[in-house]
């Protein structure tokens, strides 16, 4: 049996509580334990307490930092290839996403790059972003596919997922997003694109729990949106729906109609729109990182969902174009700054109310004894400090399964 302690840690965020998602007041409920220590038998939590029996296990002196379950970054787009850089350059000098995307820019130009890569050269720059995400404190990811919209290239995309979490170092949950736009070849005739996506469904279910879609009126419109994601259902996916990114109460009526486990985005839900989500048990994940990335200012009414007692999650939406961050701490900054969620309700809503959006809350999310050992030491003594530093990662060092992860 091996066994790790972690001793001399002035805050463990433990996030004991309901084996549910937290709403409400419980969001600030953390758990911690101040001036304690975590043991850890063969990658689960053992014991946290002040004062533990840590005979025979290697010690790591965490030297007064701060002990957090791993983030898990509900939403991300982490394998791709190449990057918009171009198109950043474009908005800083007026465009707008729109525009771009009109121009053949935006996801279309993903979708050329990545159609036209390799699975192995996917893998790599995937491999590049997975430090990137290990450096900020996350040992968990949703990743989508939807940059190969062809069943070929969609396939590739949810293989290189599985070859992601298979190496261990980071935990990746893949979703099918093969409706994230209709493709170039399709435009005239979408109807004939849905009929691709419908046939695939079973060899995208074998590989993904999860189906997402983005829809927008002009990206996958409401009625093509309730026959791809009734297909996915049917083919044992659960729901996650991109909505309410710029259209009110349009994707988030899919979402709550059709059962979705997450509406995404939700930047013009009205509050009508947030009590339907609210009734139908669906979960907000909110990513004020590509508000602020687009350079938009209406951010989610995240403080009118806690208010409805709404179990909030906040995710990264790393992309190459609307989002291109990893950095869970940038974005709980923003949660304070600009969704006015106070730091522990930004600490649940990215660990424990996040592992519960990918059906994986029995087992991560937060350090309770029997649980996996994904948890990091951030480089700060006050667990507030990982929002208000903003732009600085401050994992200091990252376990999965209790083992140690190389940042570098």
């Amino acid at each position: 049996m091996t066994s790790l302690a972690v001793v001399n840690c002035s805050q463990i965020l433990t996030l004991t509580g309901p084996a549910r998602p937290r709403v409400g007041p419980e969001l600030r409920e953390l758990g911690i334990v101040e001036n304690g220590m975590l043991l850890v038998r063969d990658g689960r939590i053992a014991a946290i307490g002040k004062e533990l029996d840590i005979s025979g296990a290697e010690v790591i002196d965490a030297g007064g930092r701060v002990v957090l379950p791993g983030f898990v970054d509900a939403h991300t787009h982490t394998v791709f290839a190449g990057t918009r850089a171009d198109e950043y350059e474009l908005r800083a000098l007026g465009a707008s996403y729109a525009e771009i995307a009109a121009r053949g820019g935006g996801i279309r130009s993903t979708v050329r790059k990545t159609r036209a890569a390799s699975e192995e050269q996917l893998l790599e720059s995937a491999r590049r972003y997975r430090t990137w995400f290990l450096r900020g404190g996350t040992t968990t990811v949703e990743a989508k596919s939807g940059y190969g919209l062809s069943p070929e290239a969609e396939l590739k995309m949810l293989r290189a997922i599985k070859t992601l979490d298979a190496e261990g170092s980071l935990r990746y949950v893949p979703t099918f997003l093969g409706a994230h736009e209709i493709p170039d070849e399709y435009r005239e005739n979408p109807a004939e694109f849905v009929r691709i996506l419908l046939d695939l469904m079973p060899k995208a279910a074998e590989l993904a729990p999860f189906c997402d879609i983005f829809c927008e009126p002009n990206v996958i419109p409401e009625v093509l949106a309730r026959q791809i994601l009734a297909a996915a259902k049917n083919a044992g996916m659960s729901l996650r729906v991109h909505a309410d990114q710029f259209t009110p109460d349009y994707g988030s009526r899919v979402a709550a109609d059709l059962g979705a486990a997450t509406a995404d985005h939700l930047e013009s839900t009205t509050e009508s729109g947030l009590r339907v989500l609210q009734a139908a048990g669906v979960q907000p994940v909110l990513l004020p990182a590509s508000v602020y990335a687009l350079g938009l200012k209406h951010y989610p009414a995240a403080r009118t969902m806690i208010d409805l007692g709404m179990p909030v999650v906040l995710a990264t939406d790393f992309n190459p174009g609307s989002s291109p961050t990893t950095s869970m701490p940038m974005v709980l900054s923003l949660a304070s700054t600009q969704l006015k969620m106070t730091p522990a309700e930004g600490v649940t809503a990215a660990t424990m109310n996040a592992a519960y959006s990918l059906r994986r809350g029995g087992e991560i999310g937060s350090l309770e004894p029997g649980k996996l050992a994904d948890f990091a030491i951030h480089d700060c003594r006050d667990y507030r400090e990982i929002a208000y530093f903003f732009g600085r990662d401050t994992a200091w060092k990252v376990f999965v399964g209790g083992v140690l992860q190389a940042l570098s």
